[in-house]
């Protein structure tokens, strides 16, 4: 099985970064949240800065696992694990490195796009507020914050 990291960055305006692949990649114009695969001896939240840096230029700030999905592609050997976080970037501006383009779009907005087959349940669950990215990060945030004054 390969484990896949894919962050979910919300904005302040409810808005969530999203990424169209380039032309020449697998899965050409296909949307889908930043992220990749988790290299040998790397941690998730490890992978997840490293692909936010290489794909937006950003630096990863936080970040709260909030949904895993499975999926294999037919033209694939190997099943995916997907494991979706819920993040926060400190910069405000971001360089598509690796994208075709890049989105803000509202959660409602996000069935208009052609996702990934591998996102299609997440992005369900995020249009129709079943998962809050910011909700899910502050609470984990407080849940922390809490532990370590309890120390």
């Amino acid at each position: 099985m390969k484990l896949i990291v894919a962050a979910v960055i919300e904005r302040s305006d409810c808005r969530i970064l999203i990424g169209q692949r380039r032309r020449e990649d697998t899965s050409p114009l296909k949307w889908e949240f930043p992220g990749g695969k988790i290299e040998e001896g790397e941690t998730p939240e490890a992978a997840l800065a490293r692909e936010l840096h290489e794909e937006l230029s950003v630096t990863l700030e936080r970040c709260a696992e909030m949904a895993r999905a499975r999926y294999k592609y037919p033209a694939m050997s190997e099943e995916l694990e997907i494991r979706f976080y819920a993040a926060s970037i400190q910069e405000s501006e971001i360089t598509p490195n690796e994208f075709e383009q890049t989105a803000w779009a509202l959660p409602k907005e996000l069935g208009d796009y052609d996702f990934l087959a591998a996102n299609s349940q997440v992005v369900g669950q995020l249009a129709t507020g079943g998962l809050r990215p910011r909700e899910i990060l502050e609470r984990a945030t407080n849940s922390s914050q809490n532990r370590n004054s309890d120390l």
